[in-house]
């Protein structure tokens, strides 16, 4: 076992490094991206608008392309966070809100729905001043 360690050490490192890296960027961008969904976001029949809707086909879909790119990458991060120390289920949430995919809201609700989840994003936002959010039960 001693002697795999010592041939694979780069790769401990690296792991060990990357699981700090998304620690320290849970902690920070989670919390900061909780507190500024619209409240009414998981109401039933609320549709929300896209910033960019009304801007030219191709800047809308190079930012179609990156919101997606990034929501894949916090759903990835938070798989990494379920079994490394981090906020697992809310990166994992935020990761979906970017993604655009049918059936998209209704997924989103369900985990939404959960009471240790919701407990969590409405304490969050409560911190930060924030009213809770609209969910249906």
């Amino acid at each position: 076992m001693m002697q795999w360690i010592q041939g694979n050490e780069t790769v401990l490192w690296w792991l060990a490094a990357s699981s700090a890296f998304t620690f320290v960027a849970s902690l920070v961008a989670v919390p900061w991206l909780v507190v500024r969904i619209p409240h009414d976001y998981f109401a039933p029949g609320s549709a929300h608008r896209m910033p960019w809707a009304d801007r030219h086909p191709i800047v809308r879909l190079i930012f179609v392309i990156g919101k997606n790119v990034l929501g894949l990458l916090f759903v990835a991060a938070g798989l990494l966070l379920l079994v490394l120390p981090g906020q697992g289920i809310l990166t994992i949430v935020i990761g979906i809100m970017l993604l655009d995919f049918p059936g998209k809201q209704a997924i989103l609700r369900r985990i939404v729905m959960q009471p240790p989840v919701l407990d969590s994003i409405n304490w969050l936002r409560r911190r930060s001043g924030r009213g809770p959010l609209i969910v249906e039960r």
